[in-house]
C-alpha cells in the first residue's frame, strides 16, 4: 500500500494514510472534537480507518484509552503505526466488523462516521472508497446497536451523518437505547443548508431531542470560520450546548 504522510491539528498530530482511495476529510476531526471525554476514560470507535478521530481525541484528552474497530487490515496496520508515531500508547486497533462486535469491555463513549450513502447510488471505482462510503439498508441501526451495547449507563454515542439521513440516524439512536438526542448541524456557510450533522444520544437518556445552533464551517470567501479553525487547527472541543457562544471550548494549554 502506497502511503502519504501528513499532519492534523496544525501539525500537532502525524497522520499517514493511503495515497489513493478514501482520504480523510474534516469529518473525523469534528467528530473527535464532539466527544465529551475526560482524562482516563475509555472510548470506542467504529470504522476507525487509519485512526484519525482517535488520534485527535487522544491529543486533546490526556490518558484517554481508545479502541478502534476496522474491517480493513491494511488500515488497521496504518492506525497502529500512527498511534505509535504520536506516542498514543492508550490507543489500540483491531480488525473486526462493527456489526459483529463482541467485547466484554465497558466504554464511556462510542462514536463513528458510518457509511451512509444509499446502495442504489453510483459506485466508486475504488473499492476502499466504496466500502468507506456506502452502507447497506439498516446499517445505521446495526452500528448504533453494536456501539451502544458496551457503553456504560449514561455513556454517549455520537455519529457524524448526512443531513439527508437524519431521521434514520435519530431512529437508530432510539432503538439502541440512547435517548436525550441532540443534533448539531454543520453549516458549510452562513445561510447555506447543512449537508452534515453531528448527532448524540445518551445511553438510558430519557430527555427529548434538542436541535442545537450548529457550527458554521466557512466564511463567505471560503476561509474557515474562527470557531472551525479553533477545532481543526488548534484542537478545541465542540460542546453540545444550547448556547452558540459556549459551544467551542479552547484546547488546554501546555500547562493545563
Amino acid at each position: 500500500m502506497e502511503v502519504t504522510r501528513g499532519t492534523l491539528l496544525g501539525g500537532r498530530v502525524r497522520h499517514d494514510q493511503p495515497a489513493s482511495g478514501h482520504r480523510t476529510g474534516i469529518e473525523p476531526v469534528l467528530l473527535a472534537a464532539a466527544i465529551p471525554a475526560r482524562p482516563g476514560e475509555r472510548a470506542l470507535e467504529g470504522g476507525s480507518g487509519v485512526g484519525t478521530a482517535l488520534l485527535c481525541l487522544a491529543h486533546r484528552v490526556a490518558n484517554i484509552r481508545g479502541l478502534g474497530i476496522e474491517r480493513d487490515a491494511g488500515l488497521v496496520r496504518l492506525a497502529q503505526s500512527n498511534a505509535a508515531a504520536n506516542a498514543s500508547s492508550g490507543l489500540s486497533f483491531v480488525v473486526e466488523d462493527v456489526g459483529a462486535l463482541r467485547t466484554g469491555e465497558r466504554f464511556d463513549h462510542a462514536f463513528a462516521n458510518p457509511p451512509w450513502h444509499a446502495p442504489a447510488g453510483t459506485a466508486s471505482p475504488d473499492a476502499g472508497r466504496e466500502r468507506a462510503k456506502r452502507g447497506a439498508p439498516g446499517l445505521l441501526a446495526t452500528w448504533a446497536q453494536a456501539l451502544a451495547a458496551p457503553l456504560r449507563h449514561h455513556g454517549t454515542l455520537t455519529l457524524v451523518i448526512a443531513a439527508s439521513v437524519l431521521p434514520d440516524g435519530l431512529a437508530a439512536l432510539a432503538r439502541a437505547g440512547c435517548g436525550s438526542a441532540a443534533v448539531m448541524p454543520l453549516w458549510p456557510k452562513a445561510q447555506v443548508a447543512a449537508k452534515l450533522t453531528l448527532i448524540r444520544g445518551i445511553k438510558g437518556g430519557r430527555g427529548g431531542c434538542r436541535l442545537l445552533p450548529g457550527l458554521v464551517l466557512h466564511e463567505a470567501d471560503g476561509r474557515y470560520t474562527e470557531a472551525a479553525t479553533a477545532i481543526l487547527r488548534d484542537g478545541a472541543a465542540l460542546a453540545f450546548q444550547a448556547s452558540a457562544e459556549s459551544r467551542v471550548t479552547p484546547a488546554p494549554g501546555p500547562d493545563a
